[in-house]
């Protein structure tokens, strides 16, 4: 197996990503291997540094970096030569088995979608990020892939997200609901009540209809579809308010009863505060390509590269991808 990192990707990059990078050859066997894309002077510093010497590790010299704020279809065409670009035109020729960013968002999807290529039957690619309940996590797709997708587009993910769901949470069934404004049929936009009807008259799917954004956290289904837009705000609303109580909380507990007190609670706060923090779960998957591709938070630190490398290869493992491409083969042939 050989993965890809982007260690130009992200606020902390590169000191983070490895960091991450060396803590992340845990989850790899003797015989993989960790490619480190970036400049190779500053990569063999940094290396140096942390002291990360491992033989599994190589470093890919790039020239070029696409910032976070950079227009992603203008950065690709200028910058051939920067670590997304390259990253996936390997992947592409089969070169790698799964890469990694916390860099451009836009920029990793575009070109994954061009340079990669998508899988037979899917048109336009999904991030599908994993979000932590107290019933176990859910799936949410697309959360910024494609902010202004047709319905075809959401039934997509719909079946993709079934397979990613049996695949990696081991859920036989999925229940999969269309983020909506009302429980109601025909509530919601053009969008939603077009992708509503696709998904409802699929046997293959166990399709629970609408849901509102609160029935997400409540248990009802596995997988939720939504456009990139709603999926977006809800992912960054999430993560605000999970912080903003678990903040909340221990202020509260420390002015009631004084350290002691925190002190008393504060394990059982780390506990919980690890199920809904994002750096848990490594990265989000674009599923739709036809390789592994984990799209990382730009906030990440070591501990999420460490777990996007351990997610990446799990879903290599697991060939996700060439379980998602036969099964979108099966259902393309019983169609015709």
């Amino acid at each position: 197996m050989r993965i890809a990192l982007d260690a130009m990707g992200g606020d902390h990059a590169p000191r983070e990503i490895m960091y991450g990078a060396q803590n992340g050859l845990r989850f790899l066997s003797p015989q993989d291997e960790l490619l480190l894309f970036g400049p190779r002077e500053r990569l063999e510093s940094e290396c140096r540094e942390i002291g990360l010497v491992d033989p599994r590790v190589k470093i890919e010299h790039c020239t070029q970096v696409i910032g976070m704020d950079e227009a992603p279809v203008d950065a690709l065409r200028s910058k051939r030569d920067s670590t997304i670009a390259r990253m996936a035109s390997a992947a592409g020729k089969n070169e790698i088995d799964a890469l990694i960013s916390a860099g451009n968002t836009g920029a990793f999807a575009g070109a994954c979608q061009l340079r990669v290529g998508p899988i037979e039957g899917v048109s336009r690619p999904g991030i599908a990020v994993l979000l932590p309940t107290f019933h176990g996590p859910v799936i949410v797709c697309d959360v910024g892939a494609n902010v202004a997708p047709k319905p075809h587009h959401l039934y997509e993910y719909a079946r993709m997200c079934k397979i990613y769901a049996q695949a990696i949470l081991h859920i036989d069934d999925p229940k999969i609901g269309i983020v909506s404004i009302g429980e109601e049929a025909g509530k919601g936009n053009t969008l939603v009540k077009e992708a509503f009807q696709m998904m409802r008259d699929d046997p293959s799917l166990s399709f629970i209809g609408n849901v509102e954004g609160r029935d997400i956290f409540a248990g009802s289904g596995n997988v939720f579809i939504c456009d990139g837009f709603t999926g977006n705000v809800t992912l960054k609303l999430t993560e605000g308010l999970a912080e903003g109580l678990f903040n909340t909380i221990r202020h509260e507990i420390e002015q009631e009863g004084g350290p002691t007190l925190a002190k008393q609670f504060e394990p059982i706060v780390e506990r919980i505060w690890a199920r809904h923090d994002f750096a848990e779960y490594g990265g989000a998957p674009l599923l739709g390509v036809r390789k592994v591709s984990i799209i990382c938070h730009g906030r990440s630190d070591r501990r999420a590269i460490a777990n996007a490398i351990r997610v990446s290869a799990e879903q290599v493992r697991a060939n996700l991808i060439g379980i998602i491409t036969q099964m979108l083969a099966g259902v393309r042939e019983g169609a015709g």
